[in-house]
């Protein structure tokens, strides 16, 4: 520890193992979007802003499920067992919960990657992986995409089996095949939120366990001794006072003299933080594509999900699931060749109900209403 002496005689200790930063998510504040490295951001993000965290969540679960139809009724019977039951690891699965962890970091990363796992000649099961420890390089073609890890020796190589990589990116750059996480754009705004989340913990810290100035005036003409003595007497008189109320008993503080008893700080006013809070929250709930009340946030009384909204919805949802379509085609297709069977098949995404189901009924019978008419007057 280093010692500068200061004009005056004073010394200040500057320490060289703290740098006085008491940010809790403090990558945020020095974040500079370069292309990589945004990982670690977008981690924090989520686990500082849960408004973030259950926006990803939503969507994974909005995206729903798919069913697989195959021509051949035996490739349709083992199929779907197969897609029910395939391992998928950390306990699970499923393909569903395969494209759970797909989808999650996809939104998350803007990429995601996982693996098919063939032992055997057959395909045993599907995984994803944390796409963050991986590096990607264009291949020999410009529609190649090789992916690199760490081998046991610690450099970094391509990986031997590229045939049994699953690999998508979300809107895609032509300056870089990583693709755009979700979440980009979102970290000046998540800093400045953060900021005044930490200086509200920070007040309620200071001020919300009150503390008392008490003033006793007219000792001027006390000793040092005496003055010091009644200083210890008032204070003695005020402890037992408030331990007495911290016990649930009622007692008066009695002093001699002129005494005076303020809150500290109480007179500082809190800044109000309801409406910039508000706003940063409006443009991440923005960026998401969600209705505020499906995060719980209830601006209005009367907040529900128009029909503008649930279209524009369900198009966001409909290209979400049209971006890993392909990654689910080909692990179907993998394992229907593998095991010798009809590797024609369509995949059939569940239907995503986001409109009154009274609505949707009334909208059928006026469709059917218009048809009837439409035809009698034809038949006329």
């Amino acid at each position: 520890m280093k010692r500068k002496r200061k004009e005056g005689g004073s010394t200040t200790a500057v320490c060289q193992l703290r740098n006085g930063d008491v940010h809790p998510f403090g990558a945020m504040r020095s974040f500079v979007p370069l292309g990589g490295g945004e990982e670690r951001v977008y981690r924090e993000m989520r686990e500082a802003i849960p408004v973030l965290d259950a926006a990803v969540a939503k969507m994974v679960r909005l995206c729903g499920g798919f069913q697989v139809k195959c021509r051949d009724q035996e490739a349709q019977q083992k199929l779907n067992r197969f897609l029910q039951t395939v391992p998928c690891g950390r306990g699970q699965m499923g393909i569903d919960s395969f494209l759970a962890g797909y989808l999650d970091s996809l939104l998350t990363y803007g990429r995601a990657v996982g693996e098919m796992v063939v032992a055997g000649g057959k395909l045993r099961a599907v995984c994803w992986g944390d796409v963050t420890a991986l590096e990607v390089q264009e291949g020999e073609s410009m529609l190649d995409t090789v992916l690199w890890g760490m081998d046991s020796y610690g450099h970094m190589r391509p990986l031997p089996y590229q045939h049994l990589l699953l690999f998508t990116t979300m809107h895609p750059e032509p300056s870089h095949p990583y693709g755009v996480s979700m979440f980009r754009g979102m970290p000046f705004l998540a800093d400045i939120l953060l900021k005044i989340y930490n200086t509200i913990g920070s007040n309620w810290e200071r001020a919300g366990n009150i503390r008392y100035s008490v003033i006793c005036k007219g000792g001027e003409d006390l000793d040092a001794g005496a003055a010091q003595e009644r200083g210890k007497q008032v204070a003695a008189e005020w402890a037992r006072a408030m331990e007495d109320c911290k016990n649930g008993t009622v007692r008066d503080f009695v002093a001699v003299g002129d005494v005076e008893i303020k809150v500290i700080g109480g007179e500082a006013p809190i800044l109000d933080s309801e409406v910039p809070v508000r706003q940063i929250l409006e443009q991440l709930v923005a960026k998401t594509g969600l209705p505020p009340f499906l995060l719980g946030l209830s601006w209005s009384t009367t907040e529900r999900m128009s029909t503008q909204q649930a279209d524009l919805l369900t198009s966001e949802l409909w290209a979400l699931r049209r971006t890993v379509e392909p990654v689910m085609r080909k692990v179907c297709r993998t394992y229907l060749a593998l095991e010798g069977l009809d590797d024609r098949f369509e995949i059939q995404w569940d239907d995503i109900s986001l409109q009154d189901i009274t609505q949707e009924a009334q909208a059928e019978l006026y469709r059917a209403q218009a048809e009837k008419y439409r035809a009698e007057a034809q038949a006329e």
